[in-house]
């Protein structure tokens, strides 16, 4: 279990975990999320801070002959190693939730976690209703108890739970846990974050995204440059390996056709008939429930269409790829594996990689949107209620030019048109740039359209003079708390 001093963020989740306790019976809680985002640290963390005992089971991950008896055996194992039980050998899930439930401590507040869920229900198709039934007459009587569901395969929580009759309303509490929040990046840094240059902070956050596992292995003392060889175009480097045993360990068999996807989205923002062109195959429901299950595992994003006058359009939603890891791997270093290998790749500079300007420019708008947060508590809009938000695109048409904004904000009263910008110097021409993005939006005469840039480069002098942009937001502003 983390000591309480080692655990940083995930403050309003804890809150909310927290609270759970004040009830007078038992919660049944499901957590989502990422492969490596921190969800096991995490419940371990409220378990430490709210209750008096924790206990954690993990089902064995895919392999070669493996199924219930051997995640039964390892049930068995991790049951004898936290609990006055010996040894045993079990045959069900029913007798294992069974002895389980009375070898829970009979006082206190206790938190069980039924870890990578996916894993432990292989080789039972039943196992979902077990344990449907487990909590109706076993874990759902007691008193200061928490049962929490937790693994990285969305689909099959979403299948077998979520969306199974069996578990309607017995959820107190479903939530993903999201990548970390620019503010509570800061910490991996240690004491040098307030001497290391937020270009550096910017470089090493395309390459790791808020992914707690990847931040971990930040080494202060050294360069972002130099990060980013070690962990990425060193052959023994962790980010030189994640990529396949994280996509093998979440997709299983579908790992390459869903690399495919992501190799399809690491550049801009496409729609299911542009991939679909791309892959070679017909627009149907296998690319359709590819992109639902990489973006429930946390890969990507879907970009919905909307009216910046209100009300819906006839638009079709794009896919943006939103992991600022997978992309990097996929740009940089998947195609040089054989080099990296061979030890031919640790001294290549990275301005020097491939169009860095323009992947840089993709993922530190990533940093940008995922952080919507952040940002609306620099443009005064912290306590206004948001309608609308998210990358806009307009196509050509007989009435309308094409259009992109790289984030547009919908208030009941306004229109905010951001601009992400990141560059050595951002020029004048930034300024025409958006003037021509709301010229071609049409909007009628009057209607409120603010604008905000949010940069990291030195401004051209005329920028501030002008005075056009109604908020200009360094993005170091971003990692305030």
């Amino acid at each position: 279990m983390p000591s309480l001093n080692t655990f940083h963020g995930r403050a309003f989740y804890a809150d909310q975990f927290g609270r759970l306790f004040r009830k007078n019976k038992a919660s049944l809680v499901v957590v989502q999320g990422r492969r490596r985002i921190g969800k096991s640290a995490f419940v371990a963390h409220c378990g430490e801070k709210y209750a008096d005992h924790f206990l954690k089971f993990e089902g064995l991950g895919p392999r070669e002959g493996g199924g219930l008896t051997s995640q039964l055996t390892a049930f068995a194992k991790q049951l004898a190693a936290q609990t006055k039980l010996p040894r045993m050998t079990l045959e069900s899930w029913p007798q294992a939730f069974q002895i389980m439930a009375t070898a829970l401590p009979n006082s206190g507040k206790v938190v069980l976690l039924l870890d990578e869920i996916s894993w432990m229900a292989a080789g039972d198709r039943d196992f979902a209703g077990h344990l449907k039934i487990a909590w109706d007459n076993l874990f759902s009587l007691r008193k200061n108890l928490v049962v929490v569901i937790c693994g990285s395969v969305s689909s099959w929580i979403e299948e077998n739970l979520l969306k199974s009759t069996g578990f309607v309303g017995r959820t107190s509490w479903v939530f993903t846990l999201p990548p970390m929040p620019l503010p509570e990046c800061i910490p991996f840094w240690r004491g040098k974050a307030a001497r290391i240059p937020v270009l550096e902070k910017i470089k090493t956050l395309a390459v790791t995204g808020g992914v707690p596992r990847y931040l971990e292995e930040i080494d202060p003392s050294q360069t972002a440059e130099q990060n980013i060889h070690r962990l990425c175009f060193d052959a023994g480097g962790l980010l030189f390996r994640e990529f396949d045993d994280l996509f093998s360990s979440v997709f299983n068999r579908r790992a390459d056709r869903y690399r495919s996807i992501c190799q399809a989205l690491s550049g801009p923002a496409r729609t299911v008939t542009e991939l679909s062109k791309i892959l070679d195959i017909g627009r149907g429901g296998i690319v359709t429930e590819a992109l639902t299950e990489l973006e429930s595992g946390g890969f990507i994003t879907t970009d919905l269409p909307f009216s910046p006058l209100g009300g819906t359009e006839k638009r079709i939603a794009k896919y943006r790829l939103s992991d600022n890891y997978v992309r990097f791997y996929l740009r940089y270093v998947e195609p040089e594996k054989k080099r990296i290998d061979s030890g031919l790749y640790r001294k290549r500079a990275l301005e020097t990689l491939p169009q860095w300007d323009s992947i840089m420019g993709l993922q530190f708008e990533n940093l940008v949107l995922s952080n919507r947060d952040s940002l609306l508590r620099h443009t005064d809009l912290a306590n206004t209620p948001i309608l609308n938000a998210g990358p806009y695109f307009q196509g050509k048409t007989l009435r309308t030019e094409a259009c992109q904004i790289d984030m547009l904000l919908r208030t009941k009263k306004s229109l905010y048109v951001v601009e992400i910008k990141l560059r050595d110097k951002i020029p004048a021409s930034c300024i025409t740039d958006v003037q021509e993005k709301i010229r071609r939006l049409k909007l009628p005469k009057g209607t409120p359209c603010r604008t905000v840039l949010v940069y990291h480069g030195e401004l051209d002098a005329s920028i501030p003079d002008e005075d056009f942009f109604d908020y200009l937001v360094p993005f170091e502003r971003l990692f305030e708390a």
